[in-house]
Parts: structure tokens; C-alpha cells; sequence
């Protein structure tokens, strides 16, 4: 048992789950258990309004410039009426969250338990944290209306490419991706010209995201295409008290 990654931090069901099938009745198990955290993300995130999904390093000081622009960035976001939601952590994610306390506006973390410990960053009007990658995921999109896609790793990648490809086949439609910082992402532009070269992509395809280094550029843009859309008051709800919501 030494051996298991993640024990003791409850993350060994993940290590167990991926390494093969397993007796029908622990699937089952943790079927429900994912079951459970989706209801739970929905219960806390439905009365949210619409969001702008803010993705990035959670590796960044409060000093570096990519934490600086995602904070301005996100107040004038925030201005136009949208909850400002990330991952909850720290680095881009709390410079997002912290742009949207600026503006005075709503922001929300979907966080997410790691080996070491990601604590949620000090602004946010609400959290929910998820045990698995694949929840939290689902949930980033789906209450987004934009995407906004800062210098990041690996997992930055992931969602990017994932948000890409939903869009690409037609699972989201007119939802905008606004990627910051046009060096940093030289190399993946590159690529995606390869790809669109080589005909793995659509020469349309390109037209998904939209590269600047520049704020007012990156509002004008989500402004043009959601806010002539999407009207942020239109589509708020009101928590039912017969649906325990209040």
C-alpha cells in the first residue's frame, strides 16, 4: 500500500479506477461517487448568471505580468456583467478572481484535490471542489459563455484543446476563445497552421480563437460577439424555496 499514489489524500480511487477494470460492484461505487460530486457542482453553481471561464498557470506571483493583465482583464469582463469563474486555485486563477472583487462583480473556483494540496485563493463569492479532473471540467464549460485562455502548462493545454475541439464539432456553438499573450502562444499557432496545412483541421477552425496581447482588444471582442448574443441579466435565474435553492 506504500506504493499507491495519492494515499492519504484520497486520490488512491483515481490511481485504482485507471489502472483496469474492477469488480462490478466497486465501478458501481464510484459511479455514484461521481454521480454525487456532478449534483453537487450543479446545486452550487446553478444561480451563478453566465460566466467567462478564465484558464491559465496557477504558477504565477502577484508580481508577474501574465498575473497583472489576467487582473485588469478580468475586471472589464466583469464590468460587461459576467461572473468571472476559474479553477479556484492560485496564479491566473486568483488574479481572474481578483480582477472580478475589483470590479466589484461575482466570482466563483470550481477547485480540484491534489496530491499536494491546492487551496482555494481569498476571492471567491463561491467554491466547489472536485475529486476528479473530468467534473470539474465539464462544469468550467458549462456555465461559460466565453473562454479566455492565459499562458499555462500542461493542464492549461488540456483545456484549451478540449474547449477547442467541442467547439470545432459543434457540442458548443458561438462561444468565443481569446487566447492571451500572442509569443507565448507562437508555438501552438504554428502548429494549428501545420494542422490546418496538412488538412487535420478545417481552415475555418482557425477562426475559433482570437490572439492579443491586448486588453481592451480581448473585451472589444468578447463584447462584440456575446454581449450582442447573450444579454448577462437575461439569462439569470431565480432560486426556487420549494427546491430548498433559497
Amino acid at each position: 500500500m506504500k506504493n499507491v499514489p495519492g494515499k492519504g489524500n484520497g486520490l488512491s480511487s483515481e490511481f485504482d479506477f485507471l489502472r483496469g477494470p474492477r469488480s462490478r460492484f466497486s465501478e458501481f461505487i464510484y459511479l455514484l461517487k461521481v454521480v454525487g460530486q456532478f449534483i453537487r457542482g450543479f446545486r452550487k453553481l446553478h444561480f451563478v448568471g453566465p460566466c467567462v471561464t478564465f484558464f491559465g498557470s496557477a504558477r504565477f506571483g502577484e508580481e508577474h505580468p501574465y498575473y497583472k493583465s489576467t487582473r485588469a482583464l478580468a475586471a472589464e469582463v466583469s464590468k460587461m456583467g459576467f461572473t468571472i469563474m476559474t479553477g479556484g486555485g492560485p496564479g491566473v486563477m486568483e488574479a481572474a478572481n481578483r480582477g472580478a472583487r475589483d470590479a466589484g462583480g461575482p466570482s466563483v473556483g470550481c477547485n480540484i484535490v491534489l496530491p499536494h494540496e491546492q487551496k482555494s485563493n481569498a476571492y471567491l463569492d463561491e467554491v466547489v471542489t472536485f475529486r476528479h479532473f473530468f467534473v470539474r471540467k465539464v462544469l468550467l464549460l458549462k456555465y461559460s459563455y466565453a473562454f479566455i485562455v492565459m499562458p499555462g502548462g500542461a493542464g492549461t493545454l488540456d483545456e484549451l484543446y478540449e474547449t477547442f475541439t467541442l467547439i470545432q464539432t459543434g457540442k458548443i456553438k458561438g462561444f468565443p476563445i481569446v487566447l492571451f499573450g500572442t509569443d507565448y502562444w507562437k508555438g501552438i499557432l504554428e502548429q494549428m497552421n501545420l494542422m490546418r496545412e496538412q488538412g487535420t483541421i478545417s481552415p475555418e477552425d482557425m477562426d475559433i480563437v482570437f490572439v492579443t496581447d491586448d486588453i481592451r482588444e480581448a473585451t472589444d471582442y468578447i463584447r462584440r460577439v456575446l454581449v450582442r448574443d447573450f444579454a448577462p441579466d437575461a439569462v439569470r435565474k431565480n432560486p426556487k424555496w420549494y427546491l430548498w435553492e433559497k
